[in-house]
């Protein structure tokens, strides 16, 4: 199961037992921030992208969407999201439970600075009812992120 590689990734920070299960869905944005009491905007919504040769994950900000032309400009290809049925097989993890925690190798994690204006955030930890509150550098540093990007653009 995707929480339990999850689980044991965070082992390896001692950060196992900050795991937050829920009785309820936390699959969507606004679910997750219901199940955790808090504003959507601090939910880390992990995106997922194909590339020629798998997937990148962009973690963002509840409150924001991709900013195509910045896509583009930053990775150099038009951003189009992983298909269902290529969610689970490209980052190890099911719809609802995308994070960018204990994914495959040739996942490339980016980090987008929309998340950068809260002092913690809530990423999902592999399933659909869970998560944990991680400092943005935390976030950075646990998910391999490559690099912050600029990527995004604020609902209207």
């Amino acid at each position: 199961m995707s929480i339990e590689k999850v689980k044991d990734f965070f082992k390896q920070y001692e950060k196992q037992n900050d795991i937050l299960e829920f009785d309820v869905s936390s699959a969507t944005v606004e679910l997750a921030a219901k199940a955790l009491n808090t504003e959507p905007t601090r939910i880390a919504k992990t995106l997922s992208f194909k590339t020629a040769d798998g997937a990148i994950l962009v973690v963002a900000a509840g409150d924001v969407k991709i900013d195509n032309k910045k896509f583009k400009s930053c990775f150099g290809f038009k951003a189009k999201m992983l298909q269902p049925d290529e969610v689970e097989t490209l980052t190890g993890h099911k719809i609802g439970g995308v994070c960018p925690f204990a994914v495959p190798e040739n996942v490339k994690v980016y980090t987008d600075i929309s998340l950068k204006r809260f002092s913690t955030v809530f990423p999902a930890c592999g399933s659909s009812n869970s998560a944990i509150e991680l400092t943005c550098e935390e976030l950075y540093k646990f998910s391999n992120s490559i690099e912050w990007v600029d990527v995004c653009a604020f609902y209207e």
